[in-house]
């Protein structure tokens, strides 16, 4: 995903100044000192995955792949796989473009409200039944001059999603959507997700700061709430005790923030994507585009 974007979102980042078992070898992977962190496996079988999204009630990951050609192309070889927790792929296209009535061109983020898995698409927003993969409803963007529509999130009242050639987010509620905020502070908006301690999105950006921040649905303010030596910032998760866990392309790094202040605690493989944590293990998944695999790690005690 890192050419796709950097080409995006250019003039955003100046403005704001079938079933197979996992292999666990990954020479090129290496913990940061001290950081109590494991690489557990590291399965492949995937073509371009983005973004994953843990499950906890079926306890198994969502693995999403572009498929072959261009991320911006329509042409609904994207799937979604089923993974399970040490990185066995139980069903490589549980749900797949073109098959079963699902349409998916290249499908980015995603999120999960009651039994709906709800995808971020080139075009538009997807929803899929989480146990069947059946498709249940799309949401069209048709309205809006998109750029590079890419992570969602759930918050109490709606549906929120990045765009990040447009510096835009996005609100979705009842399948209507509407502009939630556009500001070239967003910095070219990645990863976004719900903190519900502090009753607040967090979103990262992918134009170049090392900085995370906070939004307020509703609000069209924005608060620094974290720095660190990262950038390029993509997945993004909250994790218990007021940490943030952000995945950071520029040094291949996951940063995990704390009290203001991130620092790199693992070193992946290449450029990580839109991360998910499964909370039963304290592990991350980490997906890379380019290297067609998905990372497991274990994540240091509290």
């Amino acid at each position: 995903m890192r050419s796709t974007l950097a080409t995006i979102i250019g003039a955003a980042a100046l403005a704001a100044c079938s079933t197979s078992r996992p292999d666990k070898t990954t020479p090129d992977s290496l913990a940061v000192a001290k950081s109590n962190s494991a690489l557990i496996a590291s399965p492949g079988g995937f073509i371009q995955p983005e973004a994953v999204r843990y499950d906890p009630d079926q306890d198994v990951y969502f693995v999403n792949s572009w498929g072959n050609g261009d991320a911006g192309a329509k042409d609904n070889n994207g799937f979604i796989s089923r993974m399970a927790p040490d990185g066995t792929i139980e069903r490589v296209r549980f749900i797949a473009g073109g098959t079963a009535g699902a349409t998916l061109n290249a499908p980015r983020g995603m999120t999960i409200v009651g039994d709906t898995l709800w995808v971020v698409d080139a075009d538009a927003v997807r929803a899929f039944n989480r146990r069947t993969g059946a498709p249940l409803a799309t949401v069209d963007f048709s309205a809006f001059k998109l750029g590079f529509l890419n992570d969602i999130a759930a918050g109490p009242d709606a549906l929120y999603l990045t765009d990040t050639g447009t510096n835009r987010i996005y609100r979705i509620k009842g399948g209507r959507v509407t502009l939630a905020l556009e500001d070239s502070a967003l910095g070219g908006p990645n990863g976004i997700t719900w903190d519900a301690n502090n009753r607040r999105f967090i979103v990262v950006p992918y134009g170049g700061e090392s900085v995370i921040k906070a939004w307020a649905a509703g609000s069209k303010a924005l608060s620094e709430i974290g720095r660190s030596g990262g950038a390029m910032f993509d997945g993004v998760e909250v994790l218990p005790g007021d940490r943030v866990l952000v995945a950071s392309q520029k040094d291949s790094s996951l940063h995990l923030f704390s009290g203001g202040t991130g620092r790199a605690i693992i070193r992946t493989g290449g450029a990580p994507a839109d991360i998910a944590v499964d909370t039963k293990r304290n592990r991350v998944a980490v997906p890379f585009v380019d290297r067609n695999l998905v990372e497991i790690w274990q994540l240091p005690p509290k």
